[in-house]
């Protein structure tokens, strides 16, 4: 391993010093994207996106879904699986012939023991499986190895069998790891935690040569691998945060991949011949969202009155292009349980009624938090102006993801511009267990991955609907049930309002053929290939 990450280096930077005046090499592919929420690799701990992308290149899951239809599930470590007659476990039969980059063979005990350390460890992705009922206390209990090669999985309560089988596809909780290399590297008990902050452990198509934090990623392919042994040699991600440096870049052939470009740099490339621009819609929701800790904001009048004149037509017109589809609900689109767009609209003067009625007939002062991107900051200043309007000084407050996302897992904000809600799923438990479900409102609680708690809003009702339409095998009771809990949230007028469903931009280049961008963010690349000039 340690040869391999040399050679890597080293070929790396022979790359980076010809780069400027030649094409990429036809054995790389090079991948430029904005690394400042990469913080760890850690399957258990990495959040977003991009960290998605990297880590579904590293790992395995037991099973995949279909790029082009979500709905359909294929084997990938598990060749096949089994729902019992009662609904209350799937068991699952892996492949004999895996072997982790290490060389240690993969068995059943390394997934069920994968599957407890991300609940014993209890940070980001631990919230998966403690929604569906499963904890640090009965996971031992539920999910457990039957043979060799086979485990089963027990549900702790009723649940829809899809959704479990969902979880294990798209969530980085469910990537697969080396147990024998892993607790080799074990530190006072931490499972591995600190060493898998900068190392990876996997059985994936590409193997971790190099990784300097907001500088770039490199990885080689795995001529083990048990699959489709990738064509490409090794991958080089690269931290580029300017998009006109991306976009100069890609033009002239220095990268094979842009992914998160400005609107106006996209733009200027739709009719480049060489270029092929994709765009996939995801699950995440973009949203404003209020904090129900601060007592003015947790006026149902005044979040009525902000709900009524967010604008959503003209954001989505002028700013989403590219970043996000217009969407008002918190279910994402194309699902059988998604309401109809609702249209919220209000006049100045009917919103100015609803202030003056909550006690604010001269407006008040607060604050806007946003990413100091885009297209978050451009629609901060289109909030900030709206809510002008109606009599609400609001000062933009811009930083990083630690900065902004930071102050909200603490519930220190007042309004903020963000992105969540997973959606990975083609199942509305998938936006609604992280937007909406709070189980313990308290501060002690720390239930930091429900954006519900972090906004402190909390519905009884609502909680008990998602809780039972996750039990219900009926679809049309289950979709009556999601129905039911969008219309309490939108009477309610609920804490957090999306404005935008999310479409992920990729500029591809020429040479590339076979990279299709993941809806789930779980790009796989061990199918990608460059043809020769």
């Amino acid at each position: 391993m340690a040869l391999l990450k040399r050679c890597l280096i080293g070929l790396l930077g022979l790359w980076l010093t010809a780069s400027a005046s030649a094409n990429t090499p036809s054995d790389q592919l090079i991948i430029a994207l904005k690394m400042s929420n990469i913080l760890s690799l850690d399957p258990a701990a990495a959040t977003g996106n991009d960290i998605a992308f990297v880590n579904a290149n590293l790992y395995d899951t037991l099973i995949e879904l279909d790029v082009a239809d979500p709905t359909v599930i294929h084997p990938a470590l598990a060749t096949d699986w089994e729902v019992a007659d009662d609904s209350m476990a799937i068991t699952f039969t892996l492949r004999d012939d895996v072997e982790f980059h290490s060389g240690n063979p993969l068995t059943a005990a390394d997934v069920v023991w994968s599957i407890e350390r991300v609940l014993d460890l209890n940070l980001a992705l631990a919230t998966t499986w403690k929604a569906l009922g499963f904890t640090r206390e009965n996971v031992a209990q539920l999910v457990t190895q039957t043979g060799e090669h086979e485990l089963e999985i027990a549900f702790p309560r009723q649940l829809d069998p899809k959704l479990v089988m969902y979880t294990l596809a798209t969530s980085p909780s469910a990537f697969i790891l080396d147990q024998q290399e892993v607790m080799a590297h074990e530190h006072e008990g931490d499972w591995g935690n600190r060493w898998l902050t900068t190392n990876a452990a996997g059985s994936g198509a590409f193997v971790l040569g190099q990784w300097i934090p907001q500088d770039r990623i490199v990885m080689a392919k795995n001529d083990r691998y048990w699959g489709e042994t990738p064509v490409i040699e090794r991958v080089v991600m690269r931290n580029l945060k300017e998009s006109q440096t991306m976009r100069l870049m890609i033009e002239r052939g220095d990268l094979d991949v842009a992914i998160g470009m400005s609107v106006p740099d996209i733009r200027s490339l739709e009719n480049a011949e060489q270029l092929e621009i994709q765009t996939t819609q995801r699950g995440t929701l973009y949203y404003v969202a209020v904090s129900m800790n601060n007592d003015i904001l947790a006026d149902e009048r005044v979040r009525r009155a902000i709900r009524g004149t967010i604008n959503y037509a003209g954001i989505n017109d002028s700013i989403m292009p590219y970043y996000g589809i217009f969407h008002q609900r918190p279910v994402k689109l194309g699902l059988p349980a998604t309401l109809p767009e609702p249209m919220y609209s209000l006049t100045t003067e009917e919103a100015r009624a609803l202030m003056a009625e909550a006690g604010y007939p001269n407006g008040f002062t607060t604050t806007i938090r946003a990413l100091n991107e885009s297209p978050f900051i451009n629609v901060a200043i289109n909030l900030q102006s709206s809510l002008e309007r109606i009599g609400i000084n609001a000062e933009i407050l811009s930083g990083t993801g630690n900065q902004v996302y930071g102050a909200m897992r603490d519930r220190r904000f007042d309004i903020i511009v963000g992105r969540g809600g997973g959606g990975f799923a083609p199942h509305p438990d998938s936006n609604l267990t992280p937007l909406l479900l709070n189980p313990d409102n308290s501060d002690e609680a720390r239930l930091t991955n429900f954006q519900g708690w972090r906004t402190g809003y909390q519905n009884t009702r609502i909680n008990e609907l998602i809780t039972e339409a996750v039990a219900e095998a009926d679809s049309d009771v289950q979709n009556a049930l999601y129905a039911e809990v969008q219309s309490i949230y939108e009477e309610d007028v609920g804490a957090l309002f999306p404005f935008s469903q999310m479409i992920n931009t990729v500029v591809v280049g020429g040479q590339v053929e076979g990279y299709r961008d993941d809806p789930s963010a779980m790009t796989r690349l061990r199918s990608v290939t460059k043809t020769r000039e």
